[in-house]
């Protein structure tokens, strides 16, 4: 790019930034030097590059959504939290809430996220361990008791039973008295990343495309402000792909969920903005920011240049971060307090929108009340204390991080095409990359790919050509064993309990009639989420209405692979 095109581009961003709101805040460094609030060539000059890198808040946003950066907002501090009953983790958000959290993130049991009641007996020995246990609105209600719903943003972190999870989080608002259609947050949703990597899904993929599909119509006519969709890398990463992979996985993903909403008719312009995505941190620091630079610049370009949107919103790509869960050591778990703080960072100089930091203790553990706090402090010390935030993309122009950001881009797009040409020539029902999605799922492809890479990083550790401290080296340590958060047996018991107390005062007639009205519209072309949400004002619980559905649809079984 010419000098002449840099200066009129500084131009625009300048006008941009000096018609947006600002924090009140002190932006000078630490010594109190005053800092501009972005960088790029010097004046007169002409960089190559810069028509990849370009200003924050400008096509094609490898700089950022905002001409501010963090001079206009701050990330969003989301702790993902969930433990016991729906009580004990209501007292866990209070606290951070309290603690200067600025939005709640919900984390489900392993019953609840297969679709499944606490008194299942698939559910014995599992209610309330990796999440909280929601059978039904009543608990969804006491999850958010003392919460305004109405006035934070919550996201929730499930796939398989998004949907009528999100019924009974629609019905606790309503008892709360809130206006459902000014409701704002997160519901994960999706449903590829699940067949790649969680494993964690109810029926075929098609019944599940169908869900997606009347959320989105539904959320895009009934609550424009909450995202039915959140695509997620971070299981896949987690899993051990690359970044690379990572990347291009979640995106096409993405563009997936696009084809599956133009297939419905509905106005790229209008849903694309209720799509977000949450990406993995992992701990090579910059390679980690490359990633999230890399991943807004290409969703720009297919959003607008393959998918057809003109509004800018529609070409924002809006994500959540958590560090990586994967990176977590069990030996010497103080040191993951260091991890989580440099994945921290680089998530920030990515340009994160939230961010979940995890504590030291959660590869034993749920977190204590005490590592919880310092998970959070974490992001807090970052904020308020390093000066990251004077700054928009303080990064861009590095030679390394641009390189980096390059490569991955190049690695993403060799990836798009080899799963549009596993979905092959022909027409397709929704779309070249869904198909391709689909028979990758069916072949085994991704998984493949997965557990190709996860397996060339476990040999590099166990050659000692990749080290981590306290596992493969520097193992000495005068370190002490940690007290850990466990979960009484008599949580479950207690559960299962309030459940069937539930069951027995409720009108079993109306729960019986609304459950069959919901699977009446479900072998029509109806939307599905008006008699889901009468099931869930019934009392209906989250396993009957999955029940219903499974007897319907039936129940993936992922094929046998060798």
């Amino acid at each position: 790019m010419n000098a002449d095109d840099i200066a009129a581009g500084r131009a625009r961003w300048q006008a941009r930034y000096d018609a947006a709101r600002k924090r009140e805040a002190d932006f000078t460094t630490l010594s109190g030097l005053p800092v501009e609030p972005v960088y790029g060539p010097p004046e007169g000059t002409a960089d190559p590059r810069f028509d990849r890198i370009g200003w924050p808040g400008e096509y094609p946003y490898t700089r950022g959504l905002y001409p501010t950066g963090y001079r206009g907002r701050t990330w969003t501090i989301r702790q993902f939290a969930g433990f016991g009953n729906a009580r004990q983790t209501n007292e866990r958000y209070r606290m951070i809430l309290g603690a200067g959290g600025g939005g709640l993130s919900v984390a489900f049991d392993m019953p609840t996220l297969m679709g499944r009641d606490s008194d299942d007996p698939q559910a014995l020995g599992e209610v309330g361990h990796c999440g909280v246990a929601v059978d039904s609105a009543a608990d969804m209600e006491v999850l958010f008791d003392g919460i305004d719903l109405a006035a934070v943003t919550t996201s929730m972190t499930i796939s398989g039973p998004a949907v009528p999870v999100f019924c009974m989080y629609l019905v606790a608002a309503e008892r709360q008295g809130a206006d459902i259609s000014t409701l704002d947050g997160t519901l994960q949703t999706d449903i590829f990343k699940e067949y790649i990597a969680q494993k964690e899904w109810l029926f075929d993929p098609e019944p599940h495309l169908r869900l997606i599909g009347d959320l989105m119509e539904y959320c895009a006519r009934e609550i424009p402000r909450y995202k039915p969709l959140s695509v997620s890398g971070y299981h896949i990463r987690e899993a051990g792909s690359t970044a690379a992979q990572e990347l291009a996985y979640t995106l096409a993903d993405g563009f997936g969920y696009v084809e599956l909403g133009l297939s419905r008719g509905l106005d790229v312009n209008v849903f694309a903005p209720g799509l977000s995505f949450f990406f993995d941190s992992h701990v090579d620091f910059f390679e980690e920011i490359a990633k999230f630079r890399a991943a807004r610049r290409i969703w720009a370009r297919w959003l607008r240049e393959v998918y057809g949107a003109t509004d800018e919103r529609a070409l924002w790509l809006r994500f959540h971060t958590q560090t990586a869960g994967v990176s977590l050591t069990a030996q010497q778990p103080v040191n993951n307090v260091v991890r989580t703080a440099v994945e921290a960072l680089a998530a920030v100089l990515g340009g994160t929108n939230s961010l979940h930091t995890n504590a030291l203790d959660e590869t034993l553990a749920l977190p204590t009340d005490s590592s919880a706090e310092i998970a959070l402090r974490t992001q807090q010390v970052l904020m308020e204390e390093t000066g990251v935030t004077n700054v928009a993309d303080p990064l861009g122009g590095s030679w390394y991080v641009e390189a980096l950001t390059d490569r991955l881009e190049a690695e993403a797009e060799e990836i798009f095409a080899r799963i549009r040409q596993l979905g092959g020539e022909g027409p397709h029902q929704i779309g070249p990359m869904t198909s391709g999605i689909l028979r990758g799922i069916e072949d085994g492809w991704f998984t493949g790919q997965i557990a190709e890479s996860a397996f060339t990083y476990q040999q590099a550790l166990e050659k000692g050509d990749k080290k981590i401290v306290g596992v493969n080296c520097h193992t000495g340590t005068v370190a002490k064993e940690l007290e850990i958060l466990r979960v009484s047996h008599e949580v479950e018991l207690e559960q299962q309990r309030v459940l069937a107390a539930r069951k027995a005062g409720r009108d079993d007639a109306a729960v019986t009639a609304a459950l069959a009205r919901m699977v009446e519209v479900a072998r029509t072309g109806e939307n599905l989420i008006p008699p889901m949400l009468a099931a869930v004002r019934a009392e209906a619980t989250l396993g009957e209405i999955c029940d219903a559905l499974r007897a319907e649809w039936g129940v993936y079984r992922e094929p046998a692979r060798f």
